[in-house]
């Protein structure tokens, strides 16, 4: 239980509301719905809760609470909602209204949103819980930049517009509010139902497919409630009987504001996504399209090394010494269910005992994989995907081989613009291939933190390493901009280390 206040101003005078998470263990579905928290004595009751993966009858439970859920709203006894995801943004007029909003936030004054009704102690409480979650956010975010954190504050008044919708219009602290959300698996979205809990709502996430990936810091901000095995069972949709007056949920780009991307590149974030992967595109990867693949020779002719212990305490390495690393990276060959190869990507040791990471958009859609390691003549077939997670586009796989892992970059400093790199992966089949540049920037790119680097990669440099100059891995080469120049993203350390947990 932990305890959050508010302040109010009520007929000019200053009053505290204190929200009180989690007091009373919540031990099934039934339970949660029953509670009603009220006010009492300026005190107000909310939970936050995980239900974790899914019994053989929760399917049936939802629709049921759907259809109950529903009475009790109509009959106006509480606000209930489901939501199956959250937009991406507004619309760009819609925009120029939250950033305006935002604007009176960091000036300290009271904020709102489109379907308030000039209510100012809401817009105190909202600015309040806004405020609480931004904070979160620049603790387990090092890299946040003031675009980033007005983006994800426009992202967080136009969620409140979307999901609670008219009710904001009648907000009162003393009424139910219950929100039921299904497998949300983003960082910014998950601080986006606990912000809800600031403002008086009791939230229930469905967590179905596997918990949400955050620091453990965040994740006990809510408890956890065990229904069954994780398993990959859609969720009924939520078909409210009447329709909620709630402004527009489609999303209008993938590409948040910000981040200096020209509208008509947006399409192409994530080339390698669609080209390596898909039967259907598998012409830019047939093998007799490619250069011949061949193993590269070792720079000077030196044998490989351990790469375990290759970190010496920050001492900088020449290119040569970190050409040598490439022996940790491999090369992954997609298969379909005919054994024709339909791809390339690239890979990254993480594991002595087999444990490859590289791009999910990689893997995807593979039947099994061929993986080639330098210097050595085997090819190593595996259909072992053992961990995925498709917001990360991150995967692990496994092959049977003991392997020298690279180390990860543990954020002993803050990454900088400017600061050198090594690339390393294999673009275009051309096996292991090493380039080198500089970080140019720092992006949010659907809601996942990216490092922006100018270090040339091509479709099959997808899952390789990005090196700094110590030779630990800073990010994996996610996608490039096929229209720029050496315009390229990785998936940070941050993100690798979290998904990464328990294989090292």
């Amino acid at each position: 239980m932990h305890e959050w206040k508010i302040g109010k101003r009520v007929g000019g005078m200053e009053r505290v509301i204190t929200y009180r998470h989690n007091i009373m263990e919540i031990n099934s579905l039934e339970t949660f719905l029953g509670i009603r928290g009220g006010c009492n004595r300026g005190c107000r009751d909310v939970y936050f809760v995980r239900a974790l993966g899914c019994g053989r009858d929760t399917i049936a439970k939802i629709e049921e609470i759907d259809r109950k859920m529903e009475t009790e709203r109509e009959s106006h006894r509480l606000f209930y909602t489901r939501a199956a995801r959250l937009p991406a943004l507004p619309s760009r007029e819609e925009t120029a209204f939250y950033e305006e909003q935002f604007a009176a936030f960091a000036s300290g004054k009271r904020i709102g949103v489109k379907n308030l009704s000039g209510d100012g102690v809401f817009g105190s409480a909202l600015a309040l819980a806004c405020q609480d979650v931004l904070g979160k956010y620049r603790l387990i975010k090092k890299n946040v930049t003031e675009s980033m954190e007005k983006n994800f504050a426009i992202k967080l008044l136009y969620w409140t517009d979307c999901i609670l919708g008219s009710a904001l219009s009648g907000w009162n602290e003393r009424k139910c509010y219950k929100v039921l959300a299904d497998n949300v698996v983003k960082e910014q979205e998950y601080l986006f139902y606990y912000m809800l809990t600031l403002i008086g709502c009791d939230v229930l996430l469905f967590e179905s497919r596997g918990d949400i990936h955050t620091a453990e810091s965040v994740r006990k901000l809510s408890m956890v409630l065990k229904l069954g095995e994780f398993c990959m069972e859609p969720f009924p949709e939520y078909k409210p009987s009447e329709r909620r007056e709630a402004i527009g949920t489609e999303p209008v780009s993938k590409i948040q504001p910000g981040t200096a991307l020209k509208p008509e590149l947006k399409q192409s974030v994530k080339p390698e996504l669609k080209q390596s992967v898909k039967p259907e595109l598998k012409q830019s990867a047939k093998p007799e399209a490619r250069p011949p693949v061949k193993p590269m020779p070792q720079a000077g002719g030196q044998k490989r090394q351990d790469t375990g212990a290759r970190s010496n305490g920050g001492e900088e390495k020449s290119f040569e010494d970190l050409a040598l690393l490439a022996s940790s990276i491999v090369m992954i060959e997609v298969h379909d269910r005919r054994g024709k190869p339909v791809g390339t990507g690239s890979g990254v040791m993480i594991g002595r005992d087999g444990y490859i990471l590289t791009n999910h958009h990689v893997t995807r859609g593979g039947y099994y994989f061929s993986v080639r390691i330098e210097d050595d003549g085997r090819e190593y077939r595996t259909n072992e995907v053992i961990k995925y997670n498709s917001v990360f586009d991150l995967s692990v796989l496994r092959i049977d081989r003991t392997l020298a892992p690279l180390p990860v970059y543990r954020g002993a400093k803050k990454l900088v613009r400017g600061q050198k790199v090594v690339a390393i992966g294999s673009p275009l089949g051309l096996f292991n291939s090493v380039s080198d540049g500089i970080i140019s920037g720092f992006r949010e790119i659907d809601a996942v933190d990216m490092i922006q680097f100018t270090a040339p990669i091509s479709h099959g440099s997808s899952g390789g390493a990005v090196l700094n100059m110590q030779g630990e891995i800073i990010g994996i080469s996610t996608a490039g901009f096929d229209g720029g120049q050496n315009i390229n993203l990785a998936v940070g350390y941050e993100t690798i280390n979290l998904f990464i947990r328990g294989f090292t």
